[in-house]
């Protein structure tokens, strides 16, 4: 008989990437049947997700009994928590501690998580206003205290990022331009993640044992600013630059609802980083251990490149 994986944010693009990396997994997509969770089963993603087998269930998260359904029969749990940069007040914290809980009274074998590093202890309180790096921790470190066999896996800097929030920005003469806070020195650990979030979740069901426990640093590579650009002008043909600006500069271009914050999580990228300087040869050879590698930057941008025409 089938095991069930029920996957949290079923239709966003942490959730379908596990879903997809499953489904297209020869061995799991035998040993797994895939319950996803979502707000609205109507919408032609999750309809989608019905046409290929996947069980689609709403749930609510902030109702505990609801959260008891999603979760029954379960075997194994991939729980994504959403921020909400607009409006101040994330529930991260409380939905995560939620799943938690009903994960550890289901009886769950195995929760994966999709976390990050606590930037207010790692600085030492210097930067204090990264909530959904801070939330997401919290919530690891909650998981932790209920002793529930759990994987954390960090997502590093979306490559999306510079498409859909026009991080990359067109400018006079064409030319592309990139700004942040930091220096050319800063390292971005990027990660196409709508195509590789569900590579390092297949990687951690298949070595559950070996990876209880461990946080997974998911990103292709460490890129500066000046490589980011470089390998962007050479795959599209595009001019580009970057530009580094002061930190209120940078937070002027910004809603004042999420400035410091995202003022914050560029400085901590700077100083001490992403990861905290952590190496990511572990996690890149847990995902050749299973025959898989995450996508470049390059790979991304050929894969996107009429986004830039």
């Amino acid at each position: 008989m089938s095991k069930l994986l029920t996957v949290f944010g079923a239709t966003g693009n942490q959730g379908g990437s596990v879903i997809r990396a499953v489904l297209n997994d020869p061995v799991l997509s035998k040993e797994f049947k895939i319950r996803g969770i979502t707000r609205d089963v109507s919408k032609p993603a999750a309809q989608a997700l019905e046409s290929r087998g996947v069980e689609v269930m709403a749930a609510d998260m902030n109702s505990r009994s609801s959260l008891a359904e999603a979760l029954r029969g379960s075997h194994s749990v991939f729980l994504v928590t959403t921020p909400d940069f607009m409006s101040g007040d994330s529930q991260e914290l409380t939905h995560g501690k939620d799943v938690a809980d009903v994960a550890h009274e289901a009886g769950i074998k195995h929760l994966i998580f999709s976390s990050l590093l606590h930037v207010t202890d790692v600085t030492n309180g210097r930067l204090k206003h990264v909530l959904h790096f801070d939330m997401k921790a919290d919530v690891e470190r909650y998981i932790r205290s209920k002793g529930l066999p759990g994987t954390f896996i960090l997502p590093g800097y979306f490559m999306s990022n510079f498409t859909a929030l026009q991080m990359l920005k067109k400018g006079d003469g064409g030319v592309y331009t990139l700004v942040f806070p930091v220096t050319s020195e800063a390292k971005f650990p990027l990660i196409d993640t709508e195509a590789d979030i569900g590579k390092y979740v297949v990687a951690a069901i298949k070595n559950r044992t070996d990876v209880l426990g461990k946080q997974i640093l998911a990103a292709a590579d460490y890129y500066t600013p000046t490589r980011i650009i470089s390998e962007f002008e050479e795959v599209t043909g595009k001019k580009g630059r970057f530009m580094p600006v002061d930190s209120e500069t940078y937070k002027s271009f910004l809603p004042e609802s999420m400035a410091e914050e995202m003022l914050e999580n560029h400085l901590f990228i700077e100083d001490p980083g992403y990861f905290a300087g952590q190496d990511l040869k572990g996690s890149l050879d847990l995902l050749d251990k299973v025959g898989l590698k995450p996508n470049s930057w390059r790979d991304f941008l050929t894969k996107n490149k009429s986004l830039f025409e």
